[in-house]
């Protein structure tokens, strides 16, 4: 029972997650962009039909009623009913339009009622009094399907005295009476439901035409889609080692270079990992083996003599100290990692903390013949973490020493404005290739790897840096040029603001 209703939820979400997709939605706008138009496109044809049938009815029924209304008029219908041809003409239109004729004289008493049941009856309404003014009307009610016209019955009478050889006679237009005539569109009507019938069966085939279409459509649409989800899939499973273009869609061509760019950064990066880990191991284990031979030599030997002894144990220490700065460069990267790492804000003089740095790495500068150079444009205090940012900027100088040439110089320029503070760190010696000024900021990168072995280091300095002025709201940039040295740009605001 459990995996029948576990079948059942999962096809239902499977259900839900395809109205979701895209190839759900172009099928359902295809859908809607071919039905709307169809609808549309019926009512007006029904409309027009409707509206087109009622006008030309309406005329039919005037013309006649004008004809016969003179009739009425000239035979003085209104005095004397019984004439049996004025009769027959009432009731051959009424037969004909399927409808009612009402003869009303100046009294607004119906004198002839082609239904028999209003004769003798006083009428009044607004189109009846409009049409004694001599303003004809029609009306038509399609709620119950019948149009209603009123005509003036007219008698023309002459004005004036005797009229002379040559002169027209004078006339005048006399409203003697009025017809009221009703007229069905029940036909009219049979017609609308005829063509609505074949409107509708029409409408749905087109519908099916429509859903058929919508449905290849959208899987030929989605077809260039499918083909990069199936490449990124087979880049999964490990069967290719990029994907090649689609060429399709614009779009899609733009999410294979998207995708193949970071497929290629991740490939770097897990071979600066692998890297790394290869390069760590050897530099934990170096000073271990080294202290390992100092200690089992000594071990080896009896009577060993104090001065081997004591250049033994410097050996070790300076091997332990190595071992530390290796450890303590991994700690600080991975404390910095931390999304949850704090800083210890505080007001700190920044003038003084750079001279700090400069003291203290003047002893290994000196041992290259490195000038240290310190350039303060004005006295600055900013609120920052002094011992983050005193590892950055040591880091950016010991580079600097490290990479430079013998009689080279460091110089560390100082500035500020109202909102943020500048250092900038010079040196004129190897510089960096164009190539890999990109990639200097990642973790575990080495430019000159053979060369970065003699010197020392892990390749975590600069990466460290970076974290610890991204941690201060700041920026860093680099230009350097091969031979002629590196300069590193460092902006931080006065001010450390929580986000």
């Amino acid at each position: 029972m459990k995996t029948l209703f576990k079948t059942f939820f999962e096809k239902i979400i499977s259900r839900l997650r395809f109205v979701k997709s895209l190839r759900f939605r172009i099928f359902l706008i295809i859908i809607v962009v071919g039905y709307v138009p169809t609808l549309i496109m019926r009512y007006g044809i029904l409309q027009n039909y409707e509206n087109r049938a009622v006008s030309l009815r309406t005329a039919e029924v005037e013309t006649q009623a004008k004809i016969l209304a003179n009739h009425l008029a000239v035979n003085n219908y209104l005095q004397n009913t019984n004439s049996d041809t004025i009769n027959a003409e009432l009731l051959q239109l009424s037969t004909l339009y399927d409808g009612r004729v009402l003869v009303m004289d100046q009294n607004f008493v119906a004198v002839k009622d082609t239904y028999g049941i209003s004769e003798g009856k006083t009428i009044i309404s607004e189109e009846v009094i409009k049409c004694f003014k001599g303003k004809s009307s029609s009306n038509y009610d399609s709620n119950n399907h019948y149009i209603e016209i009123t005509t003036p019955i007219t008698l023309t009478t002459e004005v004036g005295g005797e009229v002379s050889v040559g002169q027209v006679a004078e006339t005048e237009n006399q409203t003697i009476g009025v017809m009221l005539i009703s007229v069905s569109t029940d036909n009219i009507n049979t017609n609308i439901q005829v063509l609505d019938e074949k409107a509708q069966t029409l409408q749905l085939l087109m519908m099916l035409l429509v859903i058929g279409l919508s449905w290849v459509a959208s899987r030929v649409l989605m077809k260039p889609f499918d083909k990069v989800t199936s490449a990124i899939g087979e880049v999964r499973d490990g069967f290719e080692s990029e994907i090649s273009d689609v060429p399709d869609y614009e779009e899609t061509e733009h999410i294979i270079v998207a995708f193949n760019e970071v497929l290629k950064r991740m490939k770097i990066l897990d071979e600066s990992r692998q890297e790394f880990v290869s390069n760590v191991s050897h530099e934990l284990k170096t000073p271990l083996t080294s202290m390992k031979v100092l200690a089992d030599s000594l071990n080896a030997q009896d009577n060993v003599p104090i001065e081997l002894y004591q250049e033994f144990m410097l050996d070790i220490a300076d091997e332990i100290d190595r071992e530390s700065k290796i450890i303590n460069d991994l700690l600080s990267l991975v404390k910095m990692d931390k999304t949850s790492a704090d800083l210890n804000v505080e007001a700190v003089d920044i003038n003084k903390m750079i001279e700090s740095i400069l003291k203290r790495l003047k002893p290994i500068a000196d041992q290259k013949d490195i000038d240290l150079i310190f350039e303060s444009v004005r006295d600055v205090t900013a609120e920052i973490d002094e011992v983050k940012l005193t590892l950055a900027i040591s880091n950016l100088v010991e580079n600097g020493i490290k990479y430079n040439r013998e009689h080279g110089y460091v110089k560390v320029r100082l500035d500020a404005d109202h909102q943020f503070f500048t250092i900038q760190v010079e040196d004129n010696g190897i510089g960096i290739p164009e190539e890999s000024i990109e990639h200097i900021f990642e973790r575990f990168y080495r430019v000159d790897k053979s060369h970065s072995k003699k010197i020392g280091g892990t390749g975590l300095g600069l990466a460290i840096t970076r974290n610890a002025i991204l941690m201060h709201r700041g920026a860093i940039k680099v230009d350097s040029e091969p031979d002629n040295g590196t300069t590193f740009s460092v902006k931080i605001p006065l001010t450390y603001a929580l986000k």
